[in-house]
């Protein structure tokens, strides 16, 4: 049985957030991940069978900009690193570089090596503090992180070198393109990023009522 945390995370003043909650499977694709030949082309395969698309690999720095997707669900997986904090539903404030001036409210996950989050529409999330210590913020893909089909995912992906440095991979739905939500820019039109289709499948436990499509399809949620 998949152990699934879930975070229902209310609106703010200059983030939509979501009727649905975040989901969060600690540790699940870390047997995947300590395989003596993983490479991250064994994730991708994954998400592409479940109808999600690998768009980015990401080192992480000491911090980066609180944002969110208004227009698409994404979903993150820790492929190599001890850890790092992740703030999830408030904005920065004044800031970017800051990891201490946000909006009140929110929380904060410690997210470990093989952890896989499934982040809905519209929810902030910031990335810091990693461990070990940066070498530095680096797109290990494509420069914008926007990569067109599946198959020039597996070609870049063949290219990745895993560094030890903290690194997650992230995915999105058949169909969907990402953005880059800015603080209160979808303010009054909360309820079209709450409306963003809910894909049939999750994308690392598929159809199973243990994750998106069990937790996510019972019902609009809470706000």
């Amino acid at each position: 049985m998949t152990q699934t945390k879930t975070y229902h995370i209310p609106p703010t003043p200059l983030i939509p957030n979501s009727p649905h909650p975040i989901l969060h499977y600690p540790g699940l694709l870390l047997p995947l991940i300590q395989s003596p030949s993983f490479t991250p082309l064994a994730i991708h395969t994954l998400f592409k069978s479940n109808d999600w698309h690998t768009q980015w690999i990401v080192r992480y720095d000491v911090t980066q900009p609180a944002h969110y997707h208004a227009t698409t669900h994404e979903v993150m997986a820790v492929i190599s690193g001890e850890g790092a904090t992740i703030r999830i539903g408030v904005a920065d404030l004044e800031s970017e570089s800051s990891n201490d001036n946000h909006e009140k409210g929110g929380i904060e996950i410690q997210a470990q090596l093989g952890d896989v989050f499934v982040v809905p529409a519209g929810v902030a999330h910031k990335t810091y503090n990693p461990v070990p210590e940066s070498k530095g913020f680096e797109q290990l893909l494509r420069a914008d992180g926007h990569l067109g089909s599946d198959e020039e995912a597996e070609k870049r992906l063949k290219g990745v070198r895993l560094d030890g440095g903290f690194m997650m991979m992230g995915a999105y739905p058949e169909g969907c393109d990402w953005d880059w939500g800015a603080p209160g820019e979808w303010k009054g039109r909360e309820e079209e990023v709450w409306n963003v289709k809910v894909p049939e499948r999750d994308p690392v436990l598929g159809s199973s009522g243990e994750g998106m499509v069990g937790l996510w399809r019972k019902g609009k949620g809470k706000l």
